[in-house]
């Protein structure tokens, strides 16, 4: 079973920013996929919760340059 979350993304620039962010997403283990918007600055998440947690997630998109804050 999968959970889809949404975060709201800081300090994007342009859309290789976008591109960049889903890249570090679905190259980790548990996340299905990643879709970025930059004109929107969202970012949805669908992964395997038994896996990583929302917790994970604000850490990769973290290491990957960015601030992210779960929109609820």
């Amino acid at each position: 079973m999968t959970k889809k979350t949404v975060w709201k993304i800081l300090d994007m620039h342009c859309t290789a920013c976008a591109i960049n962010i889903d890249f570090e997403l679905e190259d980790n283990h548990g996340i299905k996929s990643a879709r970025t918007n930059y004109a929107k600055a969202l970012t949805e998440v669908e992964f395997d919760p038994e896996v990583l947690d929302e917790k994970k997630i604000e850490e990769i998109i973290k290491k990957a340059g960015y601030t992210a804050n779960l929109n609820t």
